[in-house]
């Protein structure tokens, strides 16, 4: 889930830069039903409305305190790259995420997205799958993370090559390249800036200790 900027507001049309589903720009997502609910105790109305995507037909929910308002929350949230990220590996991410229309392209985004994140972390010789078993034989990642990296399309050298030999790939591969792509990510970088966050912030709120 995530809170949209205040630009966004409950409406028959939902303004998104992205759909979160297709990552298409400047999506048409209309309005499909919409209904009000409130909690047990009555101190919470929202109001909701549920949206079509034209292009891919994914649903994309939003709520605010009434029609008109801003936007509170998106399900699912749009996707946005953590800025943990090391610049390159980045920029590649964001890039295949907006590629997702366009399967071969997001398949070389997200394998360059991955080799960027191996390579910022000293995983620089090698085929890009030898450098994530590396990376797992090393306890970087885990193993369930490199036989997960095997399942997925990461051939980057097939599609910039043009390899007669290589079967061009589906949407689905595309979702899949990214997905892995989008939680190593997370796995090397977003995780521990949250955890380091954590640390931080609970030792300066921390009790201290009775004598």
């Amino acid at each position: 889930m995530a809170t949209p900027d205040n630009s966004i507001r409950l409406s028959p049309q939902l303004t998104l830069r992205r759909c979160p589903h297709c990552n298409v720009d400047t999506p048409t997502l209309s309005s499909l039903h919409e209904v009000t609910t409130n909690s047990h105790n009555n101190k919470r109305p929202r109001h909701w409305h549920t949206y079509r995507c034209h292009r891919c037909g994914g649903l994309v929910t939003a709520w605010a305190e009434q029609n008109g308002a801003i936007v509170q929350q998106i399900f699912p949230a749009p996707n946005e790259v953590d800025a943990a990220l090391p610049a390159t590996a980045r920029s590649y991410l964001e890039q295949a995420h907006q590629s997702l229309h366009a399967p071969a392209g997001a398949v070389m985004l997200a394998a360059s997205a991955v080799d960027a994140m191996l390579k910022a972390k000293n995983y620089k010789e090698g085929s890009l799958y030898s450098r994530i078993e590396k990376a797992a034989s090393d306890h970087l990642i885990t193993t369930d993370m490199s036989t997960w990296a095997h399942q997925v399309r990461l051939d980057a050298n097939d599609q910039r090559h043009a390899d007669e030999a290589a079967v061009l790939p589906s949407e689905d591969d595309g979702q899949r390249s990214v997905h892995f792509a989008t939680a190593l990510a997370t796995f090397l970088f977003t995780l521990p800036g949250m955890i380091t966050r954590g640390i931080k912030e609970s030792s300066t709120n921390a009790p201290t200790p009775s004598a």
